[in-house]
């Protein structure tokens, strides 16, 4: 199973010179629940801009078109194909960012898990591509408000290709 995981601003917004547009504790648990054991799958900058490298436990992969680049418990790829095929027999694969792998894989996955962050961000500069919703399917949805850790309340959406 392919899936996007992602965390959207009502703008579309995902990022701002390379970092995530607010902190949500509550989404990054999220994250780590699902992605946990797993295979995650990011570009250059979405890897760069991790404060402690490679995420621990699980598979990671970089891409990137400088190949002989290496990264710490990383796999380096030079192309999304050839990313999946490294992890074809893996059982949950996860595309994690950044703005140019969502657009590049939205084809291609089965499944995707977005957090709504019901704020816009107008400084921005990294958004997710554009979804054409009446081609999935809503199969879960969870509902929060902004609280003292999470200052934006936001919804855990799962949504299945039709």
């Amino acid at each position: 199973m392919i899936s996007i995981i992602v965390a959207i601003s009502d703008n579309n917004a995902i990022g701002k010179e390379g970092q995530l547009l607010c902190h949500l504790p509550a989404d990054m648990k999220h994250f780590k629940d699902l992605t946990i054991g797993h295979t995650v799958i990011m570009g250059r900058k979405t890897f760069e801009s991790l404060p402690k490298g490679a995420l621990p436990n699980r598979k990671n992969i970089v891409l990137t078109t400088k190949e002989s680049t290496e990264y710490t418990n990383c796999i380096v790829c030079g192309s999304i194909q050839q990313a999946l095929e490294i992890c074809k027999e893996d059982e949950s694969v996860f595309i994690i960012g950044g703005a140019h792998v969502y657009a590049e894989t939205i084809d291609r996955v089965e499944r995707m898990y977005i957090t709504h962050v019901h704020h816009v961000f107008d400084e921005a500069d990294a958004f997710f591509p554009i979804v054409d919703f009446n081609r999935w399917t809503e199969i879960e949805r969870q509902k929060f408000p902004a609280d003292e850790k999470n200052l934006y309340p936001y919804t855990f959406v799962t949504y299945l290709r039709k």
